[in-house]
């Protein structure tokens, strides 16, 4: 059997990756100089490296690992698969049992009228999905110019060329001849950094205001869905104020525009509710779901449609579909992750036992000198570096560059902390205890406070002109 052990010196498993390995999101000929963290196995919450180092993971691996690691019985059930059925398509007039269970259950967990699946391999290849069925369903009905799709600047819905379109990350657009036509971006709601003076309340309003003047500036008649995440991930864990949200579901309603939720980072529990759909109460016509679907055991997404939708699309042709749609291992595994989250009612320690204790902590943190803002929903939460508390001030630095310090720390005190900008995030297993939350607050703080030390040494704790 070939294969590289664990054991392998961490410099040699390093140069081979080096050599090798073209990692996303990073500077490949920097990483390679300064050699990456190898990590060799996880159990719970903690990982560990090939130097025997245990790292608290308060990301959940890519928000996503939402039983925490380690689980023997999704093992089993791959295996087992693998064995009866290890692949085979849903293109030729067949289906499979693991398929059209995890549909079924999918549709008893989701809200309202989402009872119709489309398998993708992963949230970007569902969102992709996503253009080509709202483009489609309004194509059937008649209205083929209704094809613009409306997303948000900062948002983030995968990285293939339509997912990041539909996206509104400004270095992804910036690569690669994206966004793709027909894709229109108004602004997020990022109330700390953009709300000026207005309230919170204020602001949620004008910024969901935003959607209904695009609506009529493009033309009722050209647009086709607005797509966002209840609670924007990768932007940086914004969230809305309380105004947002319910503003955007009468301007859809208004306009007969179809609601797109991301929710490859908020389904499966991480907003203390099955989605964050329903946290933020909201009808989508349509889920994006990957991530926390499988708790990231096995590559898997899809689109949860609503019956009007798939109603129309079922009607045609629809020339759409992937190799591993569906595929029976990862429908397998992530049928038994949906049964642990339900069984150990996973959720409800979120709702009652680890979402009130983190928020406590986290919300604390406002205490210490760098942090401005701590805001979070559920299990997933974002504080606000600045050097001015009052003032809402961005530091006179490149953005991000005290974010990159504060991660440092961390990543130097085993926690996985991640920045976006000069924000600080976390999103940890839902399995988190009390216990580990308390462990995980020592490291977060000992990292704010080394940062924050470093930041002085530099002359970096000055708010921009």
């Amino acid at each position: 059997m070939s294969t590289i052990t664990n054991h392998m010196p961490t410099a040699e498993l390093q140069a081979i990756d080096a050599a090798h390995h073209m990692h996303p999101f990073s500077t490949n000929e920097d990483l390679a100089k300064e050699g990456v963290r190898v990590i060799t196995r996880a159990k719970g919450v903690y990982l560990t490296d090939s130097e025997g180092e245990e790292i608290l993971d308060a990301m959940a691996g890519l928000w996503c690992v939402n039983i925490g690691y380690g689980r023997d019985e999704l093992a089993e059930v791959a295996a087992r698969q693998m064995r009866e059925l290890p692949y085979y398509n849903t293109f030729f007039k067949t289906t499979h049992v693991p398929a059209l269970a995890l549909a079924n259950k999918l549709a008893e967990l989701a809200p309202g009228d989402l009872n119709h699946v489309f398998f993708a391999g992963g949230g970007s290849e569902a969102n992709d999905t996503n253009i080509r069925m709202v483009r489609t369903y309004w194509a059937e009905k008649g209205k083929p110019e209704k094809n613009v799709i409306i997303s948000r600047h900062n948002a983030y819905h995968g990285s293939t060329v339509g997912s990041a379109s539909l996206g509104g990350m400004a270095g992804m657009h910036a690569q690669g001849g994206i966004p793709i036509p027909n894709i229109h971006h108004i602004n997020q709601p990022n109330w700390w950094a953009e709300g000026g003076d207005m309230t919170p309340e204020e602001f949620g309003l004008a910024r969901a205001r935003e959607l209904e003047e695009a609506i009529l500036e493009l033309g009722e008649d050209r647009v086709a869905a607005f797509i966002a995440e209840p609670v924007q991930g990768a932007g940086g864990v914004i969230v809305a104020p309380d105004t947002y949200w319910p503003e955007i579901q009468r301007i859809c309603d208004k306009y007969e525009i179809l609601l797109i939720a991301d929710e490859v980072i908020c389904g499966f529990g991480r907003t203390g509710n099955w989605f964050g759909s329903q946290t933020v109460g909201i009808r989508p016509h349509i889920m994006t779901i990957a991530k926390g679907l499988s708790s990231g055991y096995a590559p898997i997404g899809g689109s949860i449609v609503c019956d009007e939708v798939a109603g129309v699309i079922g009607n045609c042709e629809f020339n759409h579909g992937y190799t591993y749609s569906g595929h029976p291992v990862a429908a397998a595994v992530a049928l038994e992750n949906l049964r642990i989250l339900e069984e150990e009612k996973v959720i409800d320690h979120v709702r009652n036992v680890a979402a009130p204790y983190l928020k406590e902590k986290w919300e604390a943190l406002v205490d210490h000198p760098l942090v401005g803002e701590a805001r979070i929903v559920g299990m997933m939460g974002s504080i606000a570096l600045t050097p001015e508390k009052e003032t809402r001030a961005k530091f006179a630095s490149e953005p991000g560059t005290i974010g990159l310090i504060t991660r440092e720390r961390c990543f130097a005190n085993n926690l996985v902390m991640r920045h976006v900008g000069d924000r600080m995030i976390i999103s940890p297993p839902l399995i988190i205890t009390r216990d580990e939350i308390d462990e995980m607050f020592v490291r977060i703080r000992k990292s704010l406070d080394e940062a924050h030390a470093e930041i002085l040494r530099q002359g970096l704790m000055r708010a921009a002109a």
